[in-house]
């Protein structure tokens, strides 16, 4: 069985490695790019957006070859959603779709797995002091929660490498626990999008192509049902005493919802709309310190992957303790980027009225 699982990633691998350069020819060739502009984008040059093809071709060619049944999952719902949510990406990336549009073909994904692959929470689990709900409720909790992921990794996929790495961890978090608790299919699902992922990394790193929406969509989509799965088979499981397989799983994907939440906050008390651009993600953050794409990536890597190890340990403390930890770790780390920008920006200011002073003496 291990040696389907070692397979599995490098077909996907290697299907992503070998797909980006004919893809990134063809965007060149017909023009399809992403136009840089003066607040959301960094880069400074056209860059083609396609490279999520290369993310669902090797996970699904892959994943689908070996992963025949999931006693936790219809594989069948979750490949169609996937497809779903494929070509509303293409679509996206080549003639962007009015928000409507694209909230409406991932509400249908979203639905479809949560109505037909028996993908649901089954209880609140403590959220608003609630466990026990009506089926509507949870059906409701369910596809909300799904939605959020998807747009999370979406909003957080602004420079090179950060949403696709993040994505790895996740998801290799996830499948990592559904291998040690028996479901190879799911882990295989796993296996066979880290490796696209990685495969599609080894260009997204250099700037040479973006994910674009198909990418950040499918990544977020694997990485929600994931997360409810994971939940709900913790139900069966003791991995995670007193009911704290729901604040793990958040711990797992705390880069993404902390940074989308923390945004729309700021937004919403700037009396702004949550979904207007800004530079106030922590990767903007970041660079406005100095950090390098890559440098901004790992770092926002390790304090994912320090959240989830504190996260696994603190497992034995009572739900509020818990979740106070990966608050506060958050919010602290969000604080030193936020005060670290502001001495660079006076010091940048300091800078120019000296140049400005000079130049007057001269």
């Amino acid at each position: 069985m291990i040696f389907i699982f070692v397979i599995t990633f490098v077909i996907s691998l290697f299907i992503a490695l070998m797909s980006i350069p004919s893809i990134i020819k063809v965007a060149e060739q017909k023009h399809l790019y992403d136009e840089p502009d003066e607040i959301r984008k960094i880069h400074i040059r056209k860059i083609p957006t396609l490279g999520g093809i290369a993310i669902f071709a090797g996970t699904v060619i892959s994943a689908t070859f070996f992963a025949h049944h999931s006693k936790n999952l219809d594989l069948g719902a979750f490949l169609s959603s996937i497809t779903i949510l494929f070509f509303t990406g293409i679509k996206d990336d080549i003639i962007p779709l009015t928000p409507y549009k694209k909230f409406l073909a991932q509400l249908i994904a979203v639905c479809i797995v949560v109505f037909w692959g028996d993908v649901k929470l089954s209880s609140l689990y403590g959220f608003f002091f609630t466990y026990e709900a009506h089926s509507v409720v949870l059906y409701g909790a369910t596809i909300f929660t799904m939605l959020v992921i998807i747009n999370s990794f979406n909003l957080i996929d602004g420079i090179n490498g950060l949403a696709g790495g993040v994505a790895c961890i996740v998801i290799s978090t996830f499948g990592i626990w559904f291998f040690r608790h028996s479901e190879e299919s799911l882990f295989i699902w796993a296996m066979a999008t880290c490796g696209a992922t990685l495969g599609f990394l080894r260009y997204n790193f250099v700037g040479k192509i973006f994910m674009g929406d198909t990418g950040s969509l499918i990544l977020g989509f694997i990485s929600a049902v994931f997360a409810i799965k994971f939940i709900e088979m913790n139900k069966t499981e003791i991995s995670f005493v007193g009911g704290k397989a729901p604040l793990f799983a958040i711990a797992v994907l705390v880069v993404p919802l902390f940074d989308t939440l923390r945004v729309f906050v700021v937004r919403v008390a700037k009396g702004k709309s949550p979904f207007s651009g800004d530079r106030n993600h922590l990767h903007h953050l970041l660079l406005d310190i100095g950090c390098s794409h890559l440098q901004a990536s790992f770092i926002l890597y390790a304090l994912n992957i320090c959240i989830i190890i504190a996260a696994y340990f603190a497992n034995l403390l009572n739900v509020y303790a818990y979740f106070a930890i990966l608050f506060v770790i958050m919010l602290s780390f969000t604080q030193i980027l936020l005060i670290l920008r502001k001495k660079r920006k006076t010091q940048n200011s300091l800078d120019v009225s000296s140049k400005a002073i000079t130049t007057l003496s001269l």
